[in-house]
């Protein structure tokens, strides 16, 4: 069955669980891909993570999105993730353009 992954409602995201989830240098490395904006299939091949476990990755994406930071839809047997932009926007207004920044870009 095809559809969204379960995650938090816009206005039930926490900043506690937002920098937690971003608190893990393979998330944010994670996080540089998402901030295009684009939705992204989960083959990171070429993303420097080839040493992680696929159930390590896995795990890492969960946690981006149980607290918010992306959002995950099933296509067949394809998930897609993206960045959860404008709702991290609404609830936060400059978090994303601070990540930007501090990320380099």
């Amino acid at each position: 069955m095809d559809g969204w992954l379960p995650q938090p409602a816009t206005e039930e995201i926490e900043l506690v669980k937002v920098m937690h989830a971003l608190g893990d240098p393979v998330r944010m490395q994670l996080l540089s891909v998402f901030l295009d904006g684009k939705e992204h299939g989960c083959d990171l091949s070429g993303l420097g993570l080839d040493h992680l476990h696929k159930s390590t990755v896995s795990h890492h994406m969960r946690v981006l999105r149980e607290a918010g930071v992306t959002a995950t839809r099933t296509v067949g047997r394809n998930r897609l993730v993206q960045l959860r932009k404008a709702d991290l926007d609404t609830r936060f207004p400059g978090l994303t353009d601070a990540l930007l920044t501090a990320m380099g870009r």
